[in-house]
């Protein structure tokens, strides 16, 4: 009987395919005698993850990737448990979240599954002596998959990484649909408000940024993009989207949403054309792309009129409201519980196949670097991910593989 009490149990009903990865690999064991740390926002379906590495065998090490989003209940859950060490706390300052980092990393990992390339960088940068042990690693975010790439161009990566974020099944439903209705229920949770009718602006066309325009179009928002990317721009104009410079978009703007993955994306030159009343949040992973510091710096009074809401009052009475300290709105603030966790069923499914891969599977002997997912695994949990819909698809018949595979087939009628 299911223990409704376990802060994990509601998770787990509905992350089906890590369950059913438990169930296979709790008896093969292949990660049996390693151990693998990860970094993750601590709530509850990174606790199911850990779970899940736990029973295929593997001792857990496990931290935080953003000292705010980390939730007392599951790191209580996950400490009882045998096979799990926790190095996180909720309510960490910066500075003790980071010294729970470099003290995980002193354990020595065999594997690294990361957010934001938060272990992976302190790793290489502070403790090369063991980074040269690792024997390989997982990515899951676009922030972190930006600094990996800068890693390899200085060719420092001391052991190869899967870049989980790449993958379709990433992009398509944890990035599209995960970010960007997490982000915009976070938001409307917050501040009690409502999108239809008003006007949100986006910056940023990734996956991420184009799940939370494509959204808050669907609920009736007027949406404006903002991007540096002429193609991106392209496409967020092709889906319908009104395109403007920052510096335009936001003189019209009741809510901006951040989802760039680089700094400074709101900023000083901006303050003087926000309307009293806008709304900033960001859906970005790091805390650096509203430039709050600026903001501060010009409001001449401070106000919380709302648990996560920071108001600042400009000397010539504009009201500028900032969600989650500029930090990720979905995970941060008062009332986020993070993306649904039917869509963290897939990605972490892919970041358990990772580890599993690089350990026990086909990809042990690879070199030092970046590389993509493999394939098979993204259809293996795209499969794994229907059945436990029920549902079905076809397969290729015999000819329909051979035309496919004959580039002469123009002619043929086989």
């Amino acid at each position: 009987m299911t223990d409704d009490t376990d802060p994990l149990a509601w998770t787990r009903d509905y992350t089906p395919i890590l369950r059913s990865l438990a169930a296979e690999y709790g008896e093969t064991q292949p990660l049996a005698g390693y151990s693998v740390a990860l970094a993750s926002h601590l709530e509850q379906k990174t606790g199911v993850l850990v779970e899940t590495l736990r029973d295929a065998g593997a001792t857990v090490l496990v931290t935080g990737s953003e000292p705010h989003s980390t939730k007392a209940t599951v790191v209580d859950a996950l400490r009882d448990q045998d096979g799990i060490e926790t190095f996180v706390e909720a309510g960490m300052s910066d500075e003790e979240w980071a010294a729970g980092q470099h003290e995980l990393l002193e354990r020595e990992p065999d594997f690294i599954l990361d957010d934001g390339c938060e272990l992976i960088a302190k790793v290489h940068a502070d403790h090369p002596e063991i980074a040269e042990t690792v024997l390989g690693g997982g990515e899951q975010t676009t922030a972190g998959i930006t600094r990996l790439e800068a890693m390899e161009a200085d060719d420092v990566l001391s052991f190869p990484v899967y870049g989980v974020n790449d993958t379709p099944m990433k992009h398509y439903f944890d990035n599209v649909h995960g970010t960007g209705e997490s982000s915009l229920s976070n938001v409307m949770i917050t501040t009690n408000t409502m999108l239809s009718g008003k006007t949100v602006v986006v910056a940023g066309y990734g996956y991420c940024g184009r799940g939370i325009a494509r959204k808050a179009r669907g609920m009736g928002a007027q949406t404006i993009v903002t991007e540096v990317d002429p193609r991106k721009a392209l496409e967020a104009h092709m889906d319908g989207h009104r395109l403007a410079p920052m510096a335009e978009a936001v003189r019209e703007a009741d809510y901006v949403i951040t989802s760039t993955g680089n700094r400074d994306v709101v900023r000083g030159e901006h303050l003087e054309a926000l309307p009293d009343g806008v709304i900033l949040a960001n859906a970005g992973h790091f805390d650096v792309e509203i430039v709050v510091a600026d903001i501060e710096a010009a409001a001449d009074r401070v106000t919380e009129p709302r648990d996560g809401v920071t108001r600042y009052h400009l000397p010539d009475g504009r009201r500028i409201n900032v969600l989650a300290d500029g930090r990720l709105v979905n995970l941060t603030g008062p009332h986020s519980n993070g993306h649904p966790a039917e869509v963290m069923d897939t990605t972490f499914a892919m970041m358990f196949e990772a580890a599993r891969d690089m350990i026990a599977g086909e990809g042990r002997d690879l070199t030092p670097g970046l590389y993509a997912m493999p394939d098979r695994l993204d259809r293996a949990v795209a499969n794994r991910k229907l059945e436990t819909l029920d549902a079905e698809i076809d397969d290729l018949t015999e000819h329909q593989r051979e035309y496919y595979e004959d580039w002469e087939h123009a002619d043929s009628a086989f």
